[in-house]
């Protein structure tokens, strides 16, 4: 005879209305109630939470780089979501770039999602691309189920994936306020980067294939910075790159009524311009990562091209006025921006800043990543609910399914020990590559349990059956 049904309890659950005590109820996919810590049907299977532990919803990270198809060696569905898991990740969005090809058609989606088939650990969505001269494809790929699209305003690194410049959003722009669509950017533009006369390398991928049998990419003797330098790479990626993007982005918010989202911010110079048009009432939200919150330039040694990302981890002062906005609202989320490659087009060994490829591995770590720095500054359970799982769900239309534990919504949960510490480990991380930034470093916060839509997915490091996840394009506005 089946179980009719499931019940979690925990002393300490994190609830829409706050931090308590609860019984939350499932049956199938979904939770069917919540009610206080005792009250509960006998015939439903109990699983009792340790007083030490947490309950939150099932995180939701909506900034994740797969790289598949095309790209696996770099990453792929398969250990992305087993990473997710165990960082107790229920949903990711999965970007449209890096994969070959990228989501910019709809054919072109329709390889991805063969590409995930069966291989997903968790809930997967996706995001469509805004590249020169696809405004015709935009409608389609919101039809076949993208939750919005992304564009660059720089080179992206790849050149499948080619940036747009204001004369090209003039034209999308139109078309997406038609279908209620968000644009999500990278917003950096290229003129203060092209003033501060250091050399640029955009394409890692065809610096690692020049580079020697070692991997090391040579150094030209002509150049007249130190590239192994960290302070030469943060040089090169100014505030201004970010100031002036967001700058564009407000007035093209504002002028054509968009709904306009920046990725992985990292300046503390604009956070002033978002703060005044988020009041004004244009439709913007901002978003920025674990790397920019725990990270500090001062700190990065020279040659640790690990650290590597674009925009780059600034200096401290710069840190703790990111934590000021998501305390006042003007930031909305933390997300990952899990950006891997090849261990070797890193180029460590060569130490190389301006080179190397930019992007961190992080999604297994988000939250004891942010959740070590947030206690250590105050912030509650509920914020960290809000930054990791309900602003995320809101931003790509899952927030009547995603993000809370309530009535009606999938039963998404993690149970994880708030300060239980451990040491990361590269090579225990589920990430295809175990290159880290943060390797050695003590961290609080460890995922005992994940539950997807109700079923145990994860459970003190090890994986429990198949792959379930589910492909979100089912739309959710």
């Amino acid at each position: 005879m089946s179980v009719p049904g499931l019940v979690i309890r925990a002393k300490q659950v994190v609830l829409p209305q706050g931090i308590g005590a609860a019984a939350i109820h499932i049956s199938e996919d979904k939770i069917t109630t919540v009610t206080e810590y005792g009250d509960f049907p006998s015939s439903f299977e109990l699983i009792e939470v340790d007083g030490r532990s947490i309950v939150m919803p099932g995180l939701v990270d909506s900034h994740v780089h797969v790289n598949e198809p095309g790209r696996t060696e770099w990453e792929g569905f398969e250990t992305a979501t087993c990473a997710a898991a165990a960082g107790g990740i229920t949903t990711i969005v999965d970007m449209p770039l890096n994969s070959i090809p990228p989501t910019t058609t709809h054919a072109g989606f329709a390889e991805k999602l063969a590409a995930a088939k069966s291989k997903c650990s968790v809930d997967v969505g996706f995001w469509g691309g805004v590249v020169p001269g696809n405004t015709s494809e935009l409608a389609g790929l919101l039809e076949a189920g993208v939750v919005g699209f992304k564009c660059f305003l720089i080179h992206s690194g790849v050149d499948e994936f080619p940036n747009v410049t204001e004369e090209d959003l003039r034209t999308a722009l139109p078309e997406l306020a038609r279908l209620g669509a968000i644009l999500i950017v990278h917003a950096e533009v290229p003129g203060p980067i092209s003033r501060t006369g250091i050399p640029a390398c955009h394409s890692a991928i065809e610096n690692a294939a020049t580079a020697n049998e070692n991997g090391v990419l040579p150094i030209s003797p002509d150049r007249n910075v130190c590239p192994t330098k960290y302070e030469t790479f943060l040089a090169s990626r100014p505030r201004a790159a970010e100031n002036e993007a967001v700058d564009l982005m407000i007035k093209l918010a504002r002028e054509f009524a968009t709904r306009v989202h920046v990725v992985h911010h990292s300046s503390a110079d604009a956070l002033g311009a978002l703060r005044a048009a988020k009041s004004s009432g244009v439709r913007i939200t901002a978003e920025t990562c674990p790397h920019y919150l725990t990270l500090a330039a001062e700190d990065i040694p020279d040659g640790a091209t690990e650290f590597k990302c674009c925009p780059p981890i600034r200096e401290r002062e710069n840190c703790e006025q990111l934590w000021s906005a998501l305390s006042d609202g003007t930031l909305d989320m933390i997300v990952s921006d899990h950006s891997p490659c090849p261990p070797e087009m890193k180029l460590r060994e060569s130490g190389d800043f301006l080179a190397a490829w930019g992007g961190i591995s992080s999604l297994q770590l988000r939250l004891p990543l942010v959740w070590t720095e947030a206690k250590r500054r105050g912030h509650s359970l509920d914020d960290l609910g809000r930054w990791l799982c309900a602003a995320p769900a809101q931003l790509v239309g899952l927030q009547n399914r995603k993000g809370r534990i309530a009535p009606g919504f999938d039963a998404d949960l993690v149970i994880w020990n708030p300060n239980r510490q451990f040491e990361v480990a590269g090579q225990k991380l589920h990430h295809r590559h175990k290159l880290t930034p943060y390797e050695g470093k003590t961290l609080s916060g460890v995922v005992e349990k994940t539950f997807l839509r109700g079923r145990k997915i994860y459970d003190d490091g090890e994986f429990v059956g198949e792959p379930r996840g589910t492909m979100l394009v089912h739309k959710t506005r």
